[in-house]
């Protein structure tokens, strides 16, 4: 009986290993599908969409509905092909993808679809090929008369768009999925969503970011997790994690504190390899582990605001979208908390060997992902 116990515990020992690897090679450092940011208005007979896009998927071909990351589709190759591409030569590829693009693309002003064309293109040169590069596509069509309302239809498999009205007074904002066509929008303004509506939106975009996109934030929140199984620590380091990344991501937002983040990404690798060696060598709450989780908390604030900055906040709501986006990102860390608990907590945490066989291994295992990705940040 004793041995089917030892078989039994290194097999739950080797599945939370392997969860974890496998977690690793999902992505080294992971190419994000984020959404495409869109301002549309109307002036002086002309409609302008103009866009902050990332090409090369588009001209890849991925479907950006479903793709969660650019290393996991199938046009990974071409992807990473276009992206190698100098300004010049996708400036060449996207005027011959244009007729496709503007073929799916549909805008209707007063009902009437009014055909649209490239008026500007600005593709940054190569930079870091391991990161998105976005361009700037602006797109115009000549419009009849005073038009009352406009109506956008984003293409299907074109992932998200924050459609953004620029003009009026109660501009229009709202997220539009792929295949998806906005409300009818007044060009004279007035469509300004309430604070609830705004405030339920953007609760998503903070829970997409950690849960499946926040690969490094998953792994700090699971290194606080497998510190020990008793609630009180783990309600204390979430709580402290919690103010301070609170407390950045709303100066970050506002524009008050701002850091580069070239220090801000390794800090946060190194905040992983921290607490999940701390895992490793120390059995109870020491006085300054949830000091310095404040600390790294306030980093990982950072972090959320420069994606909360890349998706844009509405002029009229910002505090109604920072909230739910705040609201969002707690969402996705207590699901994280509650899978583990799930997975491991709930049927092996009160065993003796809890720590030894599971909490231990995965620690280091998080711990060596951490400091690969510290030693890419900083000198890859």
């Amino acid at each position: 009986m004793s041995a089917f116990y030892n078989v039994k515990n290194m097999l739950v020992q080797m599945l939370a290993v392997s969860t974890l690897l496998l977690i690793t090679m999902t992505s080294a450092r992971g190419h994000e599908v984020g959404a495409t940011v869109g301002d549309l208005s109307v002036e002086k007979g002309e409609a302008i969409f103009s866009l902050r896009i990332t090409l090369e998927s588009f001209l890849a071909g991925i479907d950006l509905d479903s793709a969660e990351d650019t290393d996991d589709v199938p046009q990974a190759a071409d992807y990473d092909a276009l992206r190698a591409l100098s300004a010049a030569e996708l400036d060449e590829r996207m005027r011959a993808f244009a007729p496709q693009m503007l073929g799916a693309l549909t805008l209707n002003v007063d009902g009437d679809a009014i055909p649209m064309q490239i008026s500007s293109l600005d593709i940054p040169e190569i930079g870091d090929v391991e990161l998105p590069r976005t361009s700037q596509l602006e797109l115009r069509a000549s419009v009849s008369g005073e038009p009352s309302t406009m109506q956008l239809t984003w293409p299907d498999g074109y992932g998200s768009l924050l459609l953004r009205q620029i003009g009026p007074e109660n501009p229009f904002t709202g997220y539009i999925a792929g295949g998806e066509t906005s409300p009818e929008i007044l060009i004279a303004g007035g469509e300004a969503r309430g604070f609830f509506s705004v405030f339920a939106q953007y609760i998503p975009v903070g829970f997409d970011h950690i849960l499946p996109k926040g690969l490094d934030h998953i792994l700090f929140v699971l290194g606080l997790f497998f510190f020990s199984t008793a609630l009180r620590p783990l309600l204390i380091q979430v709580t402290s994690f919690t103010l301070a990344h609170t407390v950045t991501l709303a100066l970050g937002a506002l524009g008050i504190v701002t850091i580069p983040g070239s220090i801000v990404e390794p800090i946060i690798a190194a905040s992983i390899v921290y607490v999940a060696i701390e895992n490793v060598f120390s059995k109870q709450m020491n006085p300054w582990r949830p000091v310095i989780i404040f600390i790294f908390g306030l980093l990982h604030g950072l972090g959320f605001a420069s994606v909360l900055g890349e998706f844009g906040l509405p002029a009229g709501q910002f505090v109604a979208a920072l909230i739910g986006f705040n609201v969002g990102v707690e969402l996705g860390q207590l699901t994280v908390i509650a899978l583990a608990f799930l997975a491991v907590g709930y049927w092996f945490g009160s065993k003796d060997w809890y720590r030894q066989r599971i909490a231990i291994p995965a620690s280091l295992i998080i711990a060596a992902v951490g400091a690969y990705w510290f030693v890419e940040r900083v000198f890859l």
